[in-house]
């Protein structure tokens, strides 16, 4: 039986956390298949997904809190799949924070310490410190309830961290926020964990918060890893349909590979366009998919040119750009973003490809 492609970060040794071929199931149902996964010192791995892929059962299994039925788990080279959650020494950031409303917040950060039979001004001392560290200095005395989500989730944080851990692992952590707040915490949490400067696994749903926050992207659909990389692979050299389907906004058409090259033909007109193809996968494919993302195509005059004819069927400001709904001949709709709001909904308009190049897939 060939081997599940293995994820592979910085140098698989100290300080490395490690999921080697980890499978778990419940009953019938396999959660978890063959997954392989590492995470290096400072590196931040999220594990992304729909609901159902597998990802919150593959962080149980790095926690310990779920044994899984093959496979290991490893830190710095030794096995730790048979340690209970407690001997492992990771900090933990639950979606929920998981917070003690009957304590004072420098309570809720000590309890991990107060656990290991640290004395109490030392464990203090270092509550205070972690406060400090996720910019919560002099809130010590203040209760749960008091806190808004994003000062909560920063006491979570700092609970994880005051313990000293050997790896972070965040399940959801940022679910809760609104999004003004979210984007905010994003750029925080990513420096907080920058500087501690150990392994974290972070489970999220949200491409958004993956792409802000991650070094790496490991994608999974019904417990099987499908691909891992930056975010910037995964975006513009997806290695299948199931991923390029997942990642990013995008149209996947059908097209001929030509090696550098792919024709694509949508309503009687074709356009060859330059494509971007995973490293490693053979070329050309022959019958392939092209992704057409909607920042790499433009309206254009339909004067007598070979751009895709259409007609606008939805138009969305987003900020910057204005979001164009095109719906081309032979059922296919594609968006496309523009600086001019000149269209209008029910316009015929035309689509051309301007930026490649364009990611490519097999059939």
């Amino acid at each position: 039986m060939t081997a599940a492609p293995r994820a592979r970060g910085p140098e698989a040794g100290a300080g490395v956390l490690a999921l080697n071929g980890v499978t778990r199931r419940f009953g019938e149902l396999t959660a978890v298949a063959n997954v392989s996964v590492d995470v290096g010192p400072g590196e931040l791995l999220a594990l992304v997904g729909a609901s159902g892929s597998g990802k919150t059962t593959t962080l149980r299994i790095a926690a310990g809190y779920e044994q899984p039925d093959s496979g290991t788990v490893t830190l710095g080279g030794a096995d730790i799949t048979r340690l209970p959650p407690e001997r492992r020494g990771f900090g933990m950031v639950f979606q929920h924070y998981a917070l003690f409303p009957h304590m004072p917040v420098e309570e809720n950060v000590a309890f991990g310490l107060e656990a290991r039979r640290v004395r109490k001004a030392e464990r203090l001392e270092k509550a205070r410190a972690a406060l400090d560290a996720v910019g919560l200095a002099g809130a010590g005395d203040r209760a749960i309830q008091s806190l808004s989500g994003g000062e909560q989730q920063r006491v979570a944080l700092a609970r994880a961290l005051v313990i000293e851990p050997r790896a972070l692992l965040l399940d959801e952590p940022l679910s809760n926020l609104d999004p003004t707040l979210r984007q905010a915490m994003r750029d925080d949490l990513r420096a907080m964990l920058r500087r501690v400067g150990v392994p974290a696994l972070f489970v999220t749903h949200d491409q958004e918060d993956a792409f802000a926050i991650a070094d790496r992207i490991a994608l999974l659909k019904k417990g099987s890893l499908l691909q891992v990389g930056t975010p910037e692979e995964l975006y513009e050299a997806p290695e299948s349909r199931e991923v390029a389907a997942f990642i990013g906004r995008g149209t996947i058409v059908p097209a001929i590979d030509r090696g550098t090259r792919a024709s694509v033909m949508i309503g009687g007109r074709t356009h060859e366009l330059t494509v971007n193809r995973p490293k490693g996968m053979s070329l050309p494919y022959g019958k392939a998919f092209v992704v057409l993302r909607p920042e790499a195509l433009e309206l254009v005059g339909q004067g007598g040119n070979s751009a895709w004819p259409g007609r606008v069927v939805n138009r969305r400001f987003a900020g910057g750009v204005i979001v164009y709904r095109v719906e081309l001949s032979g059922g296919v709709t594609v968006d496309v973003e523009s600086a001019s709001g000149n269209a209008h909904e029910d316009d015929n308009v035309a689509v051309a490809p301007t930026k490649g190049p364009f990611p490519i897939v097999p059939e």
